[in-house]
């Protein structure tokens, strides 16, 4: 999205983006306390080389070439598969009810799954 003249556009604003290739414990610690998470002091330092590592994939992301490419929903094009919908003629309920294990008053009869709530 553009902003006022002469300011750069958000995507020169994401190229501009250093990579984070560490995060201090405090800042994961800090995270982790945000998403509610219990870690241990070894989890901490697991988790600090893990973040760093997500987060310079994504800046990466932000500095691909991406000016002349369209913003599309899907990967391949897509095409509508459903069809109009048509009445057509069905079975006569008779003929369908013989064919069923069980049938009562003009239904197909299936067995309880739930008990009688009294």
């Amino acid at each position: 999205m553009p902003g006022p003249p002469g300011a750069p556009g958000r995507r020169e604003a994401l190229r501009t983006v250093t990579p984070v290739s560490t995060l201090s414990r405090d800042e994961v610690a800090h995270l982790a306390r945000l998403a509610r998470l219990a870690v241990t002091d070894e989890e901490l330092d697991l988790f600090a080389g893990q973040l760093g590592v997500v987060l310079d994939a994504v800046a990466r992301v932000g500095e691909a070439a991406a000016e002349d490419v369209p913003p599309t929903t899907h990967a391949v094009p897509m095409t509508d598969v459903t069809r109009p919908d048509e009445v057509t003629p069905c079975l006569p309920r008779d003929v369908v009810l013989a064919e069923a294990p069980a049938a009562e008053d003009g239904r197909f009869r299936v067995p309880r799954i739930l008990g009688e709530e009294e």
